[in-house]
Protein backbone atom coordinates (compact mmCIF):
# COMPACT_ATOMS: atom_id res chain seq x y z
CA UNK A 1 0.00 0.00 0.00
CA UNK A 2 3.18 2.39 0.86
CA UNK A 3 4.45 1.42 -2.15
CA UNK A 4 1.62 2.57 -4.53
CA UNK A 5 1.10 5.67 -2.72
CA UNK A 6 4.88 6.40 -3.64
CA UNK A 7 4.22 5.63 -7.24
CA UNK A 8 1.13 8.12 -7.08
CA UNK A 9 3.18 10.74 -5.91
CA UNK A 10 6.10 10.01 -8.39
CA UNK A 11 3.91 10.48 -11.26
CA UNK A 12 1.84 13.22 -10.39
CA UNK A 13 5.10 15.30 -10.06
CA UNK A 14 5.95 15.24 -14.03
CA UNK A 15 2.69 16.22 -14.56
CA UNK A 16 3.02 19.20 -12.30
CA UNK A 17 5.91 20.14 -13.96
CA UNK A 18 4.58 19.87 -17.20
CA UNK A 19 1.01 22.21 -16.86
CA UNK A 20 3.91 24.28 -15.58
CA UNK A 21 5.87 24.38 -18.52
CA UNK A 22 3.43 24.34 -20.97
CA UNK A 23 1.65 27.60 -19.30
CA UNK A 24 5.22 29.29 -19.73
CA UNK A 25 5.12 28.41 -23.10
CA UNK A 26 1.97 29.97 -24.11
CA UNK A 27 3.46 33.37 -22.38
CA UNK A 28 6.16 32.98 -24.66
CA UNK A 29 3.76 32.62 -27.78
CA UNK A 30 1.24 35.28 -26.83
CA UNK A 31 4.44 37.90 -26.71
CA UNK A 32 5.93 36.71 -29.33
CA UNK A 33 2.69 37.77 -31.57
CA UNK A 34 2.36 41.01 -30.63
CA UNK A 35 6.24 41.63 -31.13
CA UNK A 36 4.87 40.37 -35.18
CA UNK A 37 1.95 43.12 -34.84
CA UNK A 38 4.76 45.41 -33.90
CA UNK A 39 6.87 44.20 -36.88
CA UNK A 40 4.29 44.05 -39.89
CA UNK A 41 3.72 48.03 -38.79
CA UNK A 42 4.75 49.83 -42.48
CA UNK A 43 6.15 53.00 -42.71
CA UNK A 44 4.80 55.77 -44.84
CA UNK A 45 4.62 59.09 -45.50
CA UNK A 46 1.59 61.80 -47.14
CA UNK A 47 3.12 63.12 -50.33
CA UNK A 48 3.48 67.05 -50.39
CA UNK A 49 5.12 69.22 -52.87
CA UNK A 50 8.14 70.72 -52.88
CA UNK A 51 11.05 72.12 -54.28
CA UNK A 52 14.50 70.51 -53.75
CA UNK A 53 17.09 72.59 -54.15
CA UNK A 54 21.29 70.93 -55.12
CA UNK A 55 23.79 72.01 -57.11
CA UNK A 56 26.18 70.16 -59.64
CA UNK A 57 30.06 70.36 -59.24
CA UNK A 58 31.75 70.13 -62.70
CA UNK A 59 35.11 70.93 -63.48
CA UNK A 60 36.40 74.08 -65.82
CA UNK A 61 39.49 75.30 -67.47
CA UNK A 62 40.54 78.81 -67.48
CA UNK A 63 41.97 80.40 -70.59
CA UNK A 64 43.12 83.33 -72.12
CA UNK A 65 40.55 85.92 -73.05
CA UNK A 66 42.61 86.52 -76.28
CA UNK A 67 45.34 84.99 -77.06
CA UNK A 68 48.01 84.48 -79.64
CA UNK A 69 51.08 83.07 -81.16
CA UNK A 70 53.29 86.45 -83.31
CA UNK A 71 55.26 84.90 -86.16
CA UNK A 72 57.37 87.27 -88.59
CA UNK A 73 55.93 88.42 -91.90
CA UNK A 74 58.92 88.40 -93.78
CA UNK A 75 62.05 86.55 -93.61
CA UNK A 76 64.60 88.83 -91.49
CA UNK A 77 66.68 88.75 -89.00
CA UNK A 78 66.09 90.25 -85.09
CA UNK A 79 67.75 93.44 -84.82
CA UNK A 80 66.32 94.25 -81.28
CA UNK A 81 63.77 93.08 -78.97
CA UNK A 82 62.00 95.27 -76.41
CA UNK A 83 59.84 93.25 -74.41
CA UNK A 84 60.87 89.88 -72.87
CA UNK A 85 58.80 87.06 -70.85
CA UNK A 86 56.44 88.41 -68.39
CA UNK A 87 56.46 91.95 -69.48
CA UNK A 88 53.07 93.75 -69.70
CA UNK A 89 52.20 95.71 -73.11
CA UNK A 90 49.64 97.88 -74.57
CA UNK A 91 47.86 97.85 -77.81
CA UNK A 92 50.07 98.82 -80.72
CA UNK A 93 53.71 98.61 -78.42
CA UNK A 94 56.34 98.18 -80.48
CA UNK A 95 57.78 94.53 -79.50
CA UNK A 96 60.94 93.49 -81.70
CA UNK A 97 62.64 95.40 -84.70
CA UNK A 98 64.13 93.42 -87.19
CA UNK A 99 66.21 94.05 -90.70
CA UNK A 100 66.34 92.87 -93.89
CA UNK A 101 68.76 94.55 -96.41
CA UNK A 102 67.45 93.28 -99.71
CA UNK A 103 64.26 94.87 -98.82
CA UNK A 104 65.51 98.55 -98.45
CA UNK A 105 67.07 97.60 -102.25
CA UNK A 106 63.56 96.63 -103.61
CA UNK A 107 62.19 99.82 -102.24
CA UNK A 108 64.62 101.79 -104.20
CA UNK A 109 64.29 99.67 -107.32
CA UNK A 110 60.40 100.52 -107.15
CA UNK A 111 61.15 103.88 -106.77
CA UNK A 112 63.18 104.39 -109.82
CA UNK A 113 60.53 102.01 -111.75
CA UNK A 114 57.90 104.43 -110.80
CA UNK A 115 60.21 108.14 -111.87
CA UNK A 116 60.45 106.61 -115.65
CA UNK A 117 56.88 105.18 -115.94
CA UNK A 118 55.69 108.58 -114.69
CA UNK A 119 58.02 110.02 -117.45
CA UNK A 120 56.98 107.73 -120.13
CA UNK A 121 52.94 108.43 -119.00
CA UNK A 122 53.60 112.25 -119.44
CA UNK A 123 55.46 111.75 -122.61
CA UNK A 124 52.74 110.45 -124.01
CA UNK A 125 50.20 112.50 -122.74
CA UNK A 126 51.96 115.51 -124.11
CA UNK A 127 51.69 114.01 -127.47
CA UNK A 128 48.30 112.74 -127.41
CA UNK A 129 47.60 116.19 -126.32
CA UNK A 130 48.96 117.96 -128.92
CA UNK A 131 47.24 115.43 -131.84
CA UNK A 132 44.01 116.30 -130.12
CA UNK A 133 44.40 120.30 -130.14
CA UNK A 134 45.41 119.95 -133.83
CA UNK A 135 42.61 117.65 -134.92
CA UNK A 136 40.68 120.22 -134.18
CA UNK A 137 41.54 121.63 -137.46
CA UNK A 138 39.52 119.29 -139.53
CA UNK A 139 41.82 117.07 -142.47
CA UNK A 140 44.40 118.16 -140.36
CA UNK A 141 44.85 114.27 -137.91
CA UNK A 142 43.53 111.30 -138.68
CA UNK A 143 41.27 109.60 -136.83
CA UNK A 144 43.03 106.18 -136.50
CA UNK A 145 46.59 108.17 -135.82
CA UNK A 146 44.35 110.20 -132.82
CA UNK A 147 43.21 106.60 -131.48
CA UNK A 148 46.52 105.20 -131.30
CA UNK A 149 47.85 108.28 -128.79
CA UNK A 150 45.18 107.94 -126.72
CA UNK A 151 45.54 104.19 -125.96
CA UNK A 152 49.23 104.79 -125.84
CA UNK A 153 48.38 107.73 -123.07
CA UNK A 154 45.99 104.61 -121.14
CA UNK A 155 48.71 102.35 -121.15
CA UNK A 156 51.37 103.97 -119.47
CA UNK A 157 49.43 105.68 -117.10
CA UNK A 158 48.46 101.77 -116.21
CA UNK A 159 52.02 100.77 -116.35
CA UNK A 160 52.48 104.12 -113.52
CA UNK A 161 50.03 103.31 -111.64
CA UNK A 162 51.37 99.57 -111.30
CA UNK A 163 54.58 100.09 -110.19
CA UNK A 164 53.47 102.60 -107.74
CA UNK A 165 51.00 99.81 -105.92
CA UNK A 166 54.27 97.57 -106.16
CA UNK A 167 56.64 100.27 -104.33
CA UNK A 168 53.58 100.20 -101.93
CA UNK A 169 53.53 96.76 -101.69
CA UNK A 170 57.43 96.55 -100.73
CA UNK A 171 57.03 99.65 -98.34
CA UNK A 172 54.20 97.46 -96.37
CA UNK A 173 56.82 94.55 -96.27
CA UNK A 174 58.91 96.88 -94.63
CA UNK A 175 56.43 98.27 -92.01
CA UNK A 176 56.26 94.32 -91.06
CA UNK A 177 60.15 94.11 -89.60
CA UNK A 178 58.61 96.16 -86.74
CA UNK A 179 56.46 93.77 -84.68
CA UNK A 180 53.78 95.52 -82.76
CA UNK A 181 51.22 93.85 -80.06
CA UNK A 182 47.72 93.66 -81.49
CA UNK A 183 45.99 93.85 -77.87
CA UNK A 184 46.78 94.46 -74.41
CA UNK A 185 48.42 92.08 -72.43
CA UNK A 186 51.30 89.90 -71.17
CA UNK A 187 54.15 88.32 -73.34
CA UNK A 188 54.08 84.36 -71.78
CA UNK A 189 56.59 83.41 -73.96
CA UNK A 190 59.62 84.15 -76.01
CA UNK A 191 61.55 82.07 -78.32
CA UNK A 192 63.86 84.21 -80.31
CA UNK A 193 67.38 86.05 -79.48
CA UNK A 194 69.03 88.71 -81.41
CA UNK A 195 70.75 87.97 -84.42
CA UNK A 196 67.97 85.09 -85.23
CA UNK A 197 66.69 84.48 -88.46
CA UNK A 198 62.94 84.29 -88.70
CA UNK A 199 59.77 84.14 -91.08
CA UNK A 200 56.36 83.29 -91.40
CA UNK A 201 55.96 79.86 -89.55
CA UNK A 202 56.99 76.97 -91.40
CA UNK A 203 59.83 78.76 -93.48
CA UNK A 204 61.91 80.93 -90.98
CA UNK A 205 60.60 79.88 -87.54
CA UNK A 206 59.25 77.06 -86.01
CA UNK A 207 58.16 78.89 -83.27
CA UNK A 208 56.51 81.91 -82.71
CA UNK A 209 58.36 84.81 -81.45
CA UNK A 210 55.87 85.84 -78.48
CA UNK A 211 52.92 84.26 -77.46
CA UNK A 212 50.68 87.18 -76.24
CA UNK A 213 47.97 86.57 -73.37
CA UNK A 214 45.46 89.09 -72.29
CA UNK A 215 45.20 88.19 -68.56
CA UNK A 216 43.11 90.94 -66.76
CA UNK A 217 40.38 89.02 -68.49
CA UNK A 218 39.80 85.25 -68.34
CA UNK A 219 37.40 82.97 -70.24
CA UNK A 220 35.47 80.39 -68.00
CA UNK A 221 35.25 77.43 -70.48
CA UNK A 222 32.64 74.39 -68.97
CA UNK A 223 31.32 71.94 -70.46
CA UNK A 224 27.86 71.16 -69.17
CA UNK A 225 26.27 67.65 -69.63
CA UNK A 226 22.65 67.69 -71.63
CA UNK A 227 20.54 66.94 -68.50
CA UNK A 228 21.65 69.44 -66.65
CA UNK A 229 21.94 72.67 -69.63
CA UNK A 230 18.57 73.58 -68.90
CA UNK A 231 19.76 75.36 -65.64
CA UNK A 232 21.96 77.57 -67.01
CA UNK A 233 21.47 80.83 -69.06
CA UNK A 234 22.57 84.17 -70.04
CA UNK A 235 23.71 86.32 -66.89
CA UNK A 236 23.58 83.03 -65.05
CA UNK A 237 25.60 83.33 -61.36
CA UNK A 238 27.86 80.47 -60.96
CA UNK A 239 31.16 80.27 -58.18
CA UNK A 240 33.82 78.71 -58.34
CA UNK A 241 37.40 78.11 -56.74
CA UNK A 242 40.72 77.24 -57.95
CA UNK A 243 43.43 74.99 -55.94
CA UNK A 244 45.96 77.86 -56.01
CA UNK A 245 43.47 79.68 -53.15
CA UNK A 246 42.17 77.26 -50.93
CA UNK A 247 38.76 77.96 -49.25
CA UNK A 248 38.22 81.56 -51.31
CA UNK A 249 35.50 81.54 -54.16
CA UNK A 250 35.78 83.41 -57.03
CA UNK A 251 31.75 84.56 -59.30
CA UNK A 252 31.57 84.58 -62.52
CA UNK A 253 28.56 85.18 -65.30
CA UNK A 254 27.42 83.33 -68.32
CA UNK A 255 28.48 85.23 -70.96
CA UNK A 256 28.31 82.81 -74.19
CA UNK A 257 25.97 79.45 -74.85
CA UNK A 258 27.58 77.31 -78.11
CA UNK A 259 23.14 76.37 -78.67
CA UNK A 260 24.66 72.73 -79.21
CA UNK A 261 26.22 69.91 -78.42
CA UNK A 262 29.06 68.30 -78.72
CA UNK A 263 28.34 65.14 -80.75
CA UNK A 264 31.28 62.98 -78.61
CA UNK A 265 30.52 64.35 -75.30
CA UNK A 266 26.45 65.29 -75.38
CA UNK A 267 27.53 68.34 -73.58
CA UNK A 268 27.24 72.15 -74.07
CA UNK A 269 30.28 74.61 -74.26
CA UNK A 270 29.48 77.18 -71.95
CA UNK A 271 31.68 80.34 -71.54
CA UNK A 272 31.85 82.73 -68.77
CA UNK A 273 33.94 85.95 -68.62
CA UNK A 274 36.28 86.63 -65.78
CA UNK A 275 37.54 90.36 -64.25
CA UNK A 276 41.02 90.04 -63.41
CA UNK A 277 42.89 92.92 -62.51
CA UNK A 278 45.43 91.96 -59.99
CA UNK A 279 46.12 88.62 -62.10
CA UNK A 280 45.55 86.15 -59.64
CA UNK A 281 43.80 83.55 -61.45
CA UNK A 282 45.95 82.45 -64.31
CA UNK A 283 45.39 80.80 -68.01
CA UNK A 284 45.67 77.17 -67.74
CA UNK A 285 43.97 76.77 -64.34
CA UNK A 286 41.38 74.08 -63.28
CA UNK A 287 38.61 75.44 -61.72
CA UNK A 288 36.26 73.55 -59.77
CA UNK A 289 32.11 75.17 -60.47
CA UNK A 290 29.49 75.50 -58.75
CA UNK A 291 26.03 75.27 -60.54
CA UNK A 292 22.93 76.13 -58.57
CA UNK A 293 19.94 74.11 -59.72
CA UNK A 294 17.18 75.51 -58.43
CA UNK A 295 13.65 74.05 -58.67
CA UNK A 296 11.08 76.13 -61.48
CA UNK A 297 8.20 74.71 -59.92
CA UNK A 298 7.34 72.78 -56.98
CA UNK A 299 7.03 69.15 -57.51
CA UNK A 300 6.77 65.24 -54.87
CA UNK A 301 9.54 65.08 -52.93
CA UNK A 302 10.06 61.72 -51.35
CA UNK A 303 12.75 59.28 -49.75
CA UNK A 304 14.77 57.42 -52.41
CA UNK A 305 14.27 54.40 -50.52
CA UNK A 306 10.19 55.08 -51.80
CA UNK A 307 11.06 54.49 -55.29
CA UNK A 308 12.06 50.97 -57.03
CA UNK A 309 14.08 50.69 -60.14
CA UNK A 310 12.52 47.29 -61.71
CA UNK A 311 13.99 45.43 -64.59
CA UNK A 312 10.33 46.77 -66.08
CA UNK A 313 9.48 50.48 -64.61
CA UNK A 314 10.00 52.83 -62.05
CA UNK A 315 7.72 52.55 -59.47
CA UNK A 316 6.04 53.68 -55.98
CA UNK A 317 3.96 51.88 -53.58
CA UNK A 318 0.86 53.89 -52.98
CA UNK A 319 -1.40 52.60 -49.99
CA UNK A 320 -5.58 52.65 -51.05
CA UNK A 321 -7.83 51.03 -48.64
CA UNK A 322 -5.48 49.18 -46.85
CA UNK A 323 -3.67 48.03 -49.97
CA UNK A 324 -0.65 48.22 -52.12
CA UNK A 325 -0.94 49.68 -55.89
CA UNK A 326 1.99 50.21 -58.12
CA UNK A 327 2.18 53.72 -58.94
CA UNK A 328 4.62 54.21 -62.47
CA UNK A 329 6.93 57.61 -61.64
CA UNK A 330 9.37 59.43 -63.88
CA UNK A 331 12.50 60.69 -61.28
CA UNK A 332 14.07 64.15 -61.37
CA UNK A 333 16.58 65.92 -59.95
CA UNK A 334 18.19 63.90 -56.40
CA UNK A 335 19.60 65.59 -53.82
CA UNK A 336 20.27 64.31 -49.70
CA UNK A 337 18.44 61.22 -50.25
CA UNK A 338 15.68 62.63 -51.69
CA UNK A 339 14.51 62.77 -55.04
CA UNK A 340 11.66 64.38 -57.37
CA UNK A 341 9.13 62.08 -59.03
CA UNK A 342 6.23 62.63 -61.89
CA UNK A 343 3.57 60.60 -62.36
CA UNK A 344 -0.33 59.63 -61.26
CA UNK A 345 -0.20 60.95 -57.91
CA UNK A 346 -1.76 63.28 -56.07
CA UNK A 347 -0.78 65.70 -53.22
CA UNK A 348 -2.31 63.67 -49.70
CA UNK A 349 -1.72 60.41 -51.43
CA UNK A 350 -0.10 57.55 -48.86
CA UNK A 351 2.94 55.92 -50.35
CA UNK A 352 5.32 53.97 -48.61
CA UNK A 353 8.81 55.35 -47.40
CA UNK A 354 10.81 52.10 -47.92
CA UNK A 355 9.63 50.20 -51.37
CA UNK A 356 10.84 47.60 -52.74
CA UNK A 357 9.82 44.57 -55.37
CA UNK A 358 8.80 41.99 -52.97
CA UNK A 359 5.56 43.81 -52.11
CA UNK A 360 3.11 42.73 -54.83
CA UNK A 361 0.57 44.80 -56.75
CA UNK A 362 -2.73 44.42 -54.70
CA UNK A 363 -1.18 43.13 -51.58
CA UNK A 364 -2.80 43.57 -48.10
CA UNK A 365 -0.67 46.62 -45.84
CA UNK A 366 -1.61 46.65 -41.96
CA UNK A 367 -0.54 48.86 -39.21
CA UNK A 368 0.71 51.11 -41.67
CA UNK A 369 2.49 54.60 -40.42
CA UNK A 370 2.57 57.78 -41.43
CA UNK A 371 5.23 59.61 -40.54
CA UNK A 372 6.83 63.16 -40.86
Amino acid sequence: MNSLKALAITISLPATLLFSSCGHTEGKSAKKGENTQEEAAVAAISLQKGKLTSSLQIPGELIAYQNVDIYAKVNSFIKKLHVDVGSEVSQGQLLATMEAPEISSQLAGAESRIKSQEAVYLASKANYDRLYNTSLTPGTVSKNDLDIAQARMKSDLAQWESGKAAYREIADNRNYLEIRAPFAGVISAKNVSVGAYVGPSGKGSEYPLFSLQEQKKLRLVISVPEAYTSYLSNNSEVKFNVKAFTGKSFTAKVNRLSGALDTRLRSQRIEMDVINNDKKLLPGMIAEVNIPMDAADSTFIVPKAAVVNSTLNVFVIRVTNGKAERVQVQTGRDADGKVEIYGNLNEGDTILASANEEIREGAELKHVKIGK
